[in-house]
């Protein structure tokens, strides 16, 4: 069974990058979209950040991210990334990566989720 392992989270202060990886641990990416949704604390849903497609022609970004974030994919070593700049304190979430048949959706309405990955984004 394939699952979704995510790394990369940490502590980081306000302006700075943190690049989050997902891989497909136990075999290849079965889905076709993938994407980051995030947790911040004391929330109960999980926020939409970035999609990507299979073939990663087609990105989708909530607008708080867009022009600082950017999702990208590597079929071949089932992997997903995120390269997340100029970090402010909003930004601190835990952060899902997340596996999808069919399109993105900015819901929270995924077919396979990874454990999750704390940033921390300090003033």
């Amino acid at each position: 069974q394939v699952q979704l392992v995510e790394s990369g989270g940490g502590l980081v202060q306000a302006g700075g990058s943190l690049r989050l990886s997902c891989v497909a641990s136990g075999g290849t990416f079965t889905h076709d979209a993938m994407g980051w949704l995030r947790q911040a604390p004391g929330k109960e849903q999980r926020e939409f950040v970035a999609g990507i497609s299979w073939g990663g022609s087609s990105t989708k970004y909530a607008d708080s991210v867009k022009n600082r974030f950017a999702i990208s994919r590597d079929n071949a070593k089932n992997t997903v990334w995120l390269q997340m700049n100029s970090l402010t304190p909003e930004d601190t979430a835990v952060y899902y990566c997340a596996g999808r048949w069919g399109g993105v959706t900015t819901t929270e309405s995924w077919d396979a989720w990874g454990q999750g990955t704390l940033v921390t984004v300090s003033s």
